[in-house]
Parts: structure tokens; C-alpha cells; sequence
């Protein structure tokens, strides 16, 4: 007997994530009771649905109420049960910052654009959310070693755990340029921590990091028309 709950679940363990526009996927996001079961089996099993309407994939993770008996260890509370060192999952939280928060910020952008621009139309068409290359800009591995090389345990320790993050889905590596990965807009509650990456001892560094990143892509440009 054919269970589409049952396969979507199975097929979230198995491959860690799936695109918006996968059919279960899609049907988990529109169809109210499908959701709900959805929901009530992943609980059941100490497990949640990981999902924003700006993100380009889903996936599971621990849901809240057994993170302790997951996390707590004997000695301290891990970040994360990747097996990832305390530098990685800082680099984690730079490129978070570099390729997520400017993301986020053109696509609340671009839907307040198109608000505005169908405000005066009685039955305006709902546009999907730009989740794609279009609104998501990669970070040369050049400036992020050079903005953080001192600060995450240098060149060959920044390589290593590039490499570590993307094999677990939070990054993809391309010509030594760093472009989001499936699971890095999942990774962080973007209402909780935006604001304090904003507001903290990051604004600073991820500000010239992006200015930086521009400059190189505009030099990059200007190489390939000569």
C-alpha cells in the first residue's frame, strides 16, 4: 500500500535534503493534512521539519524537545553532532553571514518590490519567492582567507574545514569561489540570529569581506572582456 508520507520521510534520511520543487516536498508544503501528518510522524520519532520559505531545500533535524538527549555530553553541550570542530562551525557562522544574510536580504527586497508593483492590481498573480543563482552571490576562497585566515586557524586549516562543510551540504566549492550549499539556509534560525550577526562583533569584518568580494568579482569581469 502506497504511503507518500512514509516515502517523503525515507527519502529525507536518506538523501539529508530535497528541493522545494520535488513533488513531495511540494505537496508536504501545500497540502494542510499532509503537513500535519508529516509533522506528527517526524515528533514521533524525535524529529522536525526544517523548512523557510526563502530556502531552495528542506530537510529534518532534532526537534526541540530531544536536543538534550542528543547534545549533552558529559562534559559540555556539542554544536552540532557532525563531528565538526569549534573553528568549523565558526567558519560556518562567517559563511552564513556572507552568503545568507545578503541573500535574504534581496529576496525580502524583491518581494517587497513585487507587492508594491501589484499592490494596484485587484487579482495580482502571487510570484513564487526568488530562491536561485539570482539572488545568491558566491565568496572568492582568496578573501575569505585573506579576511579570516588569522581568526580561523589559517590557510591550511580554513581548507580543511571548507572541505568538511562541504561534504555535509552547507557549501559547494566552484573554481575557488564558495557558493551556497542545500543545508546552509537551514542551518540557522535567520530571525534569531541575523540581529545579532548584525549587531555584533561580526558586522565590522563581514561588511569589508563583502566589499572585498565585490572588488574581486569586478576584477574577475573586467579579466574576462580583455
Amino acid at each position: 500500500m502506497s504511503d507518500p508520507v512514509a516515502a517523503l520521510i525515507a527519502r529525507l534520511l536518506a538523501e539529508r535534503w530535497l528541493p522545494r520543487d520535488d513533488d513531495g516536498v511540494r505537496q508536504a508544503l501545500t497540502d494542510a493534512g499532509f503537513r500535519e501528518d508529516l509533522e506528527r510522524r517526524l515528533a514521533g520519532a524525535g524529529l522536525r521539519l526544517l523548512d523557510h520559505p526563502y530556502a531552495s531545500h528542506v530537510a529534518i533535524a532534532i526537534a526541540k524537545g530531544q536536543e538534550a538527549a542528543v547534545f549533552a555530553g558529559p562534559k559540555a553541550w556539542a554544536a552540532t553532532n557532525l563531528g565538526l570542530d569549534r573553528d568549523a562551525i565558526a567558519l560556518l557562522v562567517v559563511l552564513w553571514a556572507l552568503l545568507v544574510l545578503p541573500k535574504r536580504q534581496r529576496q525580502i527586497a524583491r518581494v517587497d518590490a513585487d507587492r508594491g508593483q501589484d499592490q494596484g492590481q485587484i487579482f495580482a498573480e502571487l510570484k513564487p519567492v526568488p530562491v536561485g543563482g539570482e539572488v545568491a552571490e558566491p565568496v572568492g576562497e582568496r578573501t575569505l582567507i585573506a579576511d579570516f585566515g588569522d581568526k580561523l586557524g589559517g590557510k591550511m586549516r580554513i581548507q580543511m574545514n571548507l572541505g568538511a562543510l562541504a561534504r555535509h551540504g552547507f557549501i559547494v566549492r566552484r573554481k575557488e569561489r564558495i557558493h551556497e550549499g542545500p543545508l546552509l539556509d537551514l542551518a540557522f534560525d535567520y530571525e534569531r540570529t541575523a540581529r545579532r550577526i548584525l549587531d555584533g562583533s561580526l558586522a565590522f569584518v563581514v561588511d569589508e569581506a563583502r566589499r572585498e568580494a565585490a572588488d574581486e568579482a569586478m576584477a574577475d569581469d573586467a579579466d574576462a572582456i580583455e
